[in-house]
């Protein structure tokens, strides 16, 4: 999970940016996050993994209406399959309902 390689900078001596490496991406995920979580009022541990990457997704995609990203990946992995019921098994011929 995450990236093969972290990059730090120095903050003690007023590094905050080295080339394209710096914490405003974690730091705004993180105030996102805990705005978002407080909602909830409290998370089961269980649970909190879910909601974490709900938040990911929302954050990812906070410029775009949800409500057609939603669609569009039903659209190609839909949900329905998965919660239909397994089909009953034909009986052999010689089997008898009771």
């Amino acid at each position: 999970m995450g990236f093969d390689k972290h990059f730090r900078v120095n903050h003690g001596n007023n590094e905050f940016v080295r080339g394209c490496r710096h914490v405003n991406g974690i730091e705004s995920f993180w105030g996102y996050a805990k705005h978002r979580l407080a909602q909830f009022h409290e998370v089961r541990k269980d649970k909190f993994e879910l909601h974490l990457k709900e938040t990911e997704f929302r954050l990812n995609h906070r410029h775009d209406n949800l409500y057609k990203v939603l669609l569009q990946l039903l659209s190609i992995h839909p949900l329905w399959p998965r919660l239909l019921p397994k089909p009953l098994k034909k009986r052999k011929d010689g089997d008898k309902h009771k």
